[in-house]
């Protein structure tokens, strides 16, 4: 098989086009996919524009997000036909794609290949972002910008989950009303609303808050978060800097601030949080103590898809991307 061709969305000076290449070889601790669905990510906008190198010696090929049939390599745990989806750290734009086998998901049975490609590389980061850093506790107050978004959405079920207060930043009223859909507590238009000014007149301080936008929303963050409060800024749409730091504020809250990204994290670290986050929300993703009578939309996580498009249409998608108007996911399915 390795000796195969496959196509592959090929990027040359930012210009997108298919190319073909021989398919790759699994290493002994991968498997090797036959690609169904793609999930898109900023990451892939970013690389496209040169602004975002995948890790050495990883894919150069774009998609770190995947969803499909293991057709080969090593399964570990798993079996050839299974429908699996998983993080991969590049080549996800392609027929096939090699994956760490201990970084696979099987996909409950009520999944799609398109909802497969919307769950792994959005939930593990909300819950790497949640529960691994901010450590989040039951009935804990949670903030989260970009709550209309995929990881955004990811967050609010997942906050939702243990029981917390969610409190979200959007940008327009349809967007609020998905996040309301979702379970968010509350819902502020950031174009209209000072998120910072709404804590104050409402007393509301937070005890994790997830920040996508850094720039000017660090110091406010710092303003309505609680004592002890741990902020983690997973990305910087707002700009790299954070002007006039207040640390003495943080110093009176004890506030502890924390950046990550998942794609450079090493595969014991991504293995161990695919297998964390399982473990800790294996009846929400697959429903296994719930008989078929007893199941309900808000038991189960729902990967919020806001377009399917084939790859093919990879442009329309990157643009629709870039403008910022998904509600959720974005996602291609790939052309037999």
């Amino acid at each position: 098989m390795t000796s195969a061709k496959m196509r592959f969305i090929d990027v040359k000076d930012t210009t997108i086009a298919f190319n073909e290449m021989a398919i790759p070889t699994p290493s002994s601790n991968q498997c090797l996919i036959k690609v169904k669905a793609i999930g898109i990510n900023r990451a892939d906008l970013l690389q496209k524009a040169g602004l975002y190198p995948p890790p050495a010696g990883e894919s150069p090929i774009l998609g770190i997000e995947v969803a499909g049939e293991i057709v080969g390599g090593n399964t570990g745990n798993f079996t050839l036909g299974d429908r699996v989806c998983g993080i991969v750290a590049g080549g996800g734009y392609a027929e096939y794609a090699v994956i760490d086998k201990d970084h696979l998901i099987k996909l409950p049975m009520h999944f799609s290949f398109a909802q497969g490609a919307a769950l792994a590389e959005t939930y593990l980061t909300a819950y790497q972002a949640l529960c691994a850093i901010g450590q989040l506790k039951q009935n804990e107050k949670v903030l989260i910008h970009a709550g209309a978004s995929g990881v955004g959405t990811a967050a609010i079920q997942l906050a939702k989950a243990k029981g917390c207060f969610v409190a979200v930043t959007v940008g327009n009223e349809a967007k609020m009303n998905a996040c309301k859909a979702l379970g968010a507590d509350i819902t502020i238009n950031y174009n209209t609303t000072s998120f910072s000014h709404w804590a104050k007149t409402n007393q509301h301080h937070f005890n994790v808050i997830l920040d996508v936008v850094a720039g000017s929303y660090v110091n406010q963050n710092i303003k309505v978060a609680a004592v002890d409060a741990r902020i983690v800024v997973l990305a910087i749409l707002g700009g790299r800097y954070a002007e006039q730091l207040d640390v003495a504020r943080m110093l009176q809250k004890r506030v502890t601030l924390s950046a990550s990204t998942l794609r450079n994290r090493s595969d014991t670290y991504k293995a161990d949080l695919v297998q964390a986050f399982t473990s800790e929300f294996t009846q929400l993703l697959y429903g296994q103590s719930l008989s078929h009578e007893q199941l309900q939309p808000k038991d189960l996580i729902q990967p919020v898809i806001d377009t399917v498009f084939s790859w093919q249409e990879v442009e329309l998608a990157h643009q629709k991307m870039a403008e910022n108007k998904n509600i959720g996911k974005l996602v291609m399915t790939v052309d037999e």
